[in-house]
């Protein structure tokens, strides 16, 4: 199995790509938007999707949307293909475009909307936190395509405020400075020990 950076030589994929989210969306019965192969086309030659491949074989995908400016990036469209799921595919497929959207985007807030309770707990292990969609871009845009969602009725009713989806976002700036809390507080901690290492040593 390896999960690539997609290119232009994996067109070829983006029917069935497409078509297995459309099938997950109806055995799930669950809002997943529907992309066409055109549309997944577009993200495999920009080089902002990751695949996975069992030898010639799709077995899994997902893709970075870019919003307001390089301001927002949402790692979209998660699939595996039913005959390589329950593996734990799906946790790897993110963990990589969530690596790629770093590298490419360092500065970008990353966020997602989701029902899957499944893509909810991958989301928080990278680092994501709940928020309201009003924390999320305002690009009309990406709400646009939530049209092909069976649930967009609910969207639209309350203003893009709120929907069966989830909004969970991943702040890189919030990230950086936790880490130098944490680093911080290790240092003071392996301070004090030194400290008091060096006070048994004396008064012995």
């Amino acid at each position: 199995m390896e999960i690539l950076i997609a290119n232009e030589s994996h067109f070829k994929y983006a029917k069935i790509i497409s078509d297995t989210i459309a099938e997950s969306a109806n055995v799930r019965g669950t809002g997943i938007a529907q992309r066409t192969p055109e549309y997944i086309i577009k993200r495999l030659e920009n080089g902002n999707a990751v695949i996975a491949l069992d030898g010639d074989n799709f077995a899994g995908f997902c893709y970075i949307e870019v919003w307001g400016h390089q301001k927002f990036v949402a790692n979209s469209g998660l699939i595996v293909h039913p005959d390589y799921r329950n593996q734990g595919l799906a946790k790897k497929i993110k963990k990589a475009i969530f690596e790629l959207s770093l590298k490419k985007f360092p500065e970008a807030k990353i966020f997602g909307i989701t029902t899957g309770l499944a893509v909810m707990k991958m989301n928080y292990e990278l680092g994501y936190k709940p928020v309201t969609f009003s924390e999320l871009t305002n690009d009309p845009a990406f709400w646009k395509g939530c049209q092909t969602c069976k649930n967009f009725d609910v969207l639209t009713r309350t203003d893009q405020k709120m929907c069966l989806c989830t909004g969970m976002l991943y702040d890189p700036a919030l990230a950086v400075a936790k880490k130098e809390k944490l680093n911080d507080k290790a240092f003071k901690r392996l301070k004090t020990i030194k400290e008091q290492l060096f006070l048994k040593r004396k008064n012995k």
